[in-house]
């Protein structure tokens, strides 16, 4: 199309200059010129002729004028380029002083001043000198005011000072915010408690493709978590869960939040619901412990969902532990140590070792809790943990049925 136009342009050039042309052989007409008592007289095409001549020859004396500062100019400009070059190339390296003096100097040409002075400030805060970084950035002045925020609001974010990050994000004159301007937002809404609007923002960074899907993913989920955690009220934790896609609410984090969150508003129904649906879709360990571990009632109905659980997750240690835990707040101590025996030989970690010394203690045996409070601080190490002394021979060897076997996944066996 646009060769089509160039084409259409020169023709139509053509044919006006064929016209004039034309008009001209057949009047060339008359031109008088007087000037300081003299006439000068010629025809119109000598003097088109004759203007343009003088035209060119000021452009070429012009030119020959302009010649030095041009050839300065550019030669400025290639020195800028080559020290934005090595300043970027410094920085890489690590040489923050060198990368610093060079970018300063390359941001000397207006069109270097923010890339070169925001570097500049980096490699200055890389090195520790605040002031200088500071310096820096007010010397790039408001001619690159969506720059200098991101820049200004990623010092504010490394000095923990995410209110400071946040108003300077939110200035009329940083809008509308590039990308990085907009994760940047997005992490000091959540670093301030207010996730929920953190949340909020997760569209915009997918349209603006701010970040990896992976990392979207990642934030979508801590996001999601810390929101639920910081709901107000019963309406306003309702209205974030149904808010939330399918996929999270399946997410273990996001359901413990939920859980957690719901159980402190002694919603209990709430609470032990979301772990189970998220459980009979996806077994997560760590989900199961802490269905255990929920400030909730429901004994009955939690300790009937555990056991049929057992059935497809016989060697599950968290599900073994919170089938004690809910035991024993039932009063069943025996029932309830049984439980934990069986856990800790399927490797149960230190909860479980603490879990059982509550028990003795409870049951008043002392020594007993105490070798299993060691126990768990041994375990919590990472160091092998001792028998229970004086237990009949089949209990001592139930205790120790406990991790000579290991499956393809180095989880422990029970010995057959």
């Amino acid at each position: 199309m646009n060769l089509f136009r160039n084409v259409l342009f020169w023709i139509v050039l053509a044919l006006v200059g064929a016209l004039v042309a034309q008009l001209l052989v057949l009047d060339p007409g008359y031109v008088l010129v007087r000037y300081g008592g003299n006439d000068y007289t010629t025809n119109v095409p000598k003097a088109i002729a004759l203007l343009v001549v003088a035209l060119a020859v000021l452009w070429v004396l012009w030119k020959l004028v302009t010649l030095p500062f041009v050839a300065m100019r550019r030669h400025r400009r290639r020195q800028s380029r080559a020290r934005l070059i090595d300043g970027f190339d410094a920085v890489h390296r690590g040489e923050w002083s060198r990368a610093e003096k060079l970018l300063e100097q390359a941001s000397q040409e207006r069109d270097a001043l923010a890339v070169g002075r925001i570097h500049a400030a980096r490699a200055a805060w890389a090195r520790g000198d605040e002031a200088a970084a500071r310096a820096h950035l007010a010397a790039i002045g408001t001619d690159h005011p969506a720059s200098r925020a991101v820049a200004e609001a990623e010092l504010a974010m490394s000095q923990g000072r995410a209110g400071d990050a946040l108003s300077i994000l939110d200035a009329p004159s940083a809008t509308p915010l590039p990308p990085r301007g907009l994760v940047l937002r997005g992490e000091a809404l959540a670093a301030l408690g207010r996730s929920g609007e953190a949340y909020g923002t997760l569209g915009a960074l997918r349209q603006q493709q701010a970040l990896s899907n992976e990392r979207l993913s990642a934030l979508e989920a801590q996001w999601a978590a810390a929101s639920l955690r910081e709901a107000a009220d019963a309406n306003v934790l309702a209205d974030r869960w149904e808010a939330l896609p399918k996929p999270l609410r399946t997410d273990p984090a996001t359901v413990a939040a939920y859980a957690e969150r719901a159980a402190a508003m002694r919603w209990d129904e709430a609470a032990t619901r979301s772990v189970e649906q998220a459980l009979d879709t996806n077994w997560d360990e760590s989900l199961v412990a802490l269905y255990g571990r929920l400030p909730v009632n429901r004994y009955d109905q939690r300790r009937a969902t555990a056991e049929r659980w057992l059935q497809a997750h016989p060697a599950s240690p968290a599900l073994l532990l919170t089938l004690a835990r809910l035991a024993r707040a039932q009063g069943q101590w025996p029932q309830a140590e049984q439980y934990l025996h069986r856990a800790l030989a399927q490797g149960a970690n230190s909860e479980a070792w603490e879990e059982l010394g509550d028990g003795f203690a409870t049951a008043g045996e002392e020594k007993l809790a105490r070798h299993c409070y060691a126990n768990a601080l041994r375990a919590a190490r990472g160091e092998a943990t001792e028998p229970l002394p004086g237990r009949d021979m089949r209990q001592t060897i139930f205790d120790q049925a406990v991790v000579e076997e290991r499956d393809a996944h180095g989880m422990p066996r029970l010995r057959e």
